[in-house]
């Protein structure tokens, strides 16, 4: 009896806005990031009877609306979801929604849209969401009748989280929202000429073993696909079995512990000197769960070239598309490391792990002394990230927007514990970072987040602060100002040979700024003041903010100048 009261209950008719939150409901969903508008106006008014089941949180703009969303995923493992309403909210959405495509970040963004008969008239706050988000979205549709809210919702959260993970856009006209239907939800579970999960060559997975217990010199690369398999203690078993020295991408750090013995460093343009250096002296190249971007490769005709490859991905676009394979399993991390495992050789390679120590021995010499334990001189962005690894642990989820101090963060915090590194890696989104810790903190509440940002990205999406006031969002945030453009100016003395074309910049009292928003704020300008305030930072409760003004020209080594080869990665 109780069954059928539940069917006819799922059947009851009701306005296709409040289908909307219902279809939410049956994904799981609690919370949802957004902005409202005049054509996403039903859906609001339909979630004001929804408040006690789903928590909306109301950004101060549509970008941080979504970056918050993808905070939200990247932290909880869930899919995060977003509102705007049509025209200028749903095109605001699509730096966001570009960055999540390209770092595999799972996202629903529904946006409202006219009426359809408005459709193409150039009403007011028309735009045509759906061919401008074709390029960066996974999947992309619009309602247009009330009838087809569930099949949309259902295969976007599907399609949305399967596979390699992505951000899906649903487009619902206006009438839409308004008109009546028989509700009626039905989760998705397969969709026709979609294979999210291919099947796994086995003979694939014999070859590499094969390779991995032949070689002398391997070297693995560790990519953000371990994390989003949730393959981390597969990986560890795996790389601790067979003696492989790991290097990660910048989304691959956390996935394992940068204090694991056979970890030797992070890869790329300011990755650290061993593991650039040595790519171009392994034999054996073994990429898991990562795309071969031109940040990791630089020059790709001098990349690896004595080395045999071997490229666990899920996506099969991705294999060979950058670098070539001699051995590729098109698979998903998880499984793919569970039937490799087994396979390799119990197996030790403390010759070849000792050439990547010292390389870090030289590091330490020409860039991490310096960097870390200044005698004198202005604060540096390293001994500042040095001490906040050291009082978290590692154990802090780390947000960071994009620049120097991204790059500084990336090198010297310690991360100790698995989901840890949030940042926006292949679109490389300045504002990115606020927004994102707001989201991150609400889809792991019970960890620390830290938001650490430099003065030019915090300015990009600074009204975020207003979300935080209103929800009393427990975020630590970090601007390490150098009243620069640093990244950019930094190019600007390697390669323009000083010429700083507008990237100096006059900065507001940032802690009048947080003040006003009712955040406590402090400001660090000496080094003799930087411990204990950095603890006093980390112990307030609720949120606080900490400026620490660096050196106003400090440069990031090593570095691999664009276009150059991993062997020329510099340290000055």
């Amino acid at each position: 009896m109780e069954a059928v009261v539940e069917l006819e209950e799922k059947k009851k008719t009701t306005t296709g806005s409040e289908a909307l939150l219902k279809c939410l409901l049956e994904e799981k969903v609690d919370t949802i990031f957004g902005y409202p508008g005049g054509a996403i106006m039903p859906v609001y008014d339909s979630l004001y009877k929804y408040e006690n089941r789903l928590n909306h949180v109301l950004t101060r703009h549509e970008q941080g609306a979504v970056h918050a969303a993808q905070g939200y995923a990247r932290s909880s493992g869930k899919v995060g979801v977003c509102f705007a309403t049509s025209g200028p909210g749903a095109t605001n959405l699509i730096t966001g929604i570009a960055d999540a495509q390209i770092d595999s970040t799972p996202l629903v963004c529904i946006t409202g849209q006219v009426a359809s008969h408005l459709l193409g008239s150039d009403a007011f706050q028309e735009t045509d969401i759906i061919g401008i988000s074709m390029p960066v979205t996974k999947w992309n549709f619009q309602v247009t009748s009330a009838d087809e809210i569930p099949y949309a919702i259902s295969r976007a959260f599907y399609i949305a989280s399967s596979g390699r993970p992505g951000p899906v856009l649903i487009d619902i006209t206006k009438n839409a929202q308004q008109e009546l239907m028989e509700f009626d939800y039905n989760p998705c579970e397969k969709i026709r000429s979609y294979q999210p999960y291919p099947d796994i060559d086995e003979e694939r997975i014999i070859e590499a073993s094969k390779l991995i217990n032949e070689a002398k010199k391997p070297l693995v690369l560790v990519g953000q696909g371990v994390t989003l398999s949730g393959a981390e203690k597969e990986f560890k078993k795996f790389i601790q079995k067979a003696g492989l020295p790991v290097a990660s991408t910048l989304l691959g750090l956390s996935a394992l512990s940068t204090k694991h013995p056979l970890y030797v460093g992070f890869t790329g343009m300011h990755g650290n000197y061993g593991p650039n250096l040595k790519t171009n002296e392994c034999d054996l190249l073994i990429a898991v769960g990562m795309r071969f971007d031109d940040r990791v490769t630089g020059d790709v005709n001098t990349y690896a070239k004595q080395a045999k490859v071997i490229h666990i991905e899920l996506d099969p676009a991705e294999i060979d598309k950058n670098v070539k394979t001699t051995v590729a399993i098109n698979a998903d991390a998880k499984q793919a490391l569970k039937l490799l495992t087994p396979l390799v050789d119990i197996r030790s390679h403390e010759k070849w792990l000792k050439e990547f120590r010292d390389c870090d021995s030289t590091e330490h010499e020409k860039v991490k002394s310096e960097a870390l334990f200044p005698d004198e001189g202005e604060l540096k962005m390293a001994e500042v990230i040095h001490q906040i690894s050291q009082a978290t642990g590692g154990k802090s989820i780390i947000v960071t927007d994009v620049g120097q101090h991204q790059m500084v963060t990336s090198r010297y915090y310690q991360f100790d514990q698995e989901k840890s590194n949030i940042t926006s890696g292949g679109l490389g989104t300045m504002g990115f970072c606020l927004p994102a810790a707001v989201g991150a903190k609400l889809g792991n509440p019970k960890r620390q987040v830290i938001a650490i940002i430099g003065d030019g990205g915090f300015q990009m999406t600074v009204q975020e602060l207003g979300t935080i006031m209103q929800y009393d969002i427990d975020v630590k945030i970090l601007i390490l100002n150098n009243n620069f453009l640093g990244m950019v100016r930094q190019w600007q003395e390697l390669f323009f040979e000083r010429r700083y074309s507008f990237t100096e910049m006059a900065n507001p009292d940032f802690v009048a700024l947080a003040n006003s928003y009712s955040i406590s704020a402090r400001k660090v300008t000496e080094r003799k003041e930087l411990n204990e305030a950095i603890n006093g930072w980390l112990s307030t409760e609720g949120t606080s903010l900490l400026e620490v003004m660096v050196e106003k020209e400090e440069n990031v080594f090593p570095m691999v100048p664009t276009g150059s080869s991993v062997s020329d990665v510099r340290l000055e």
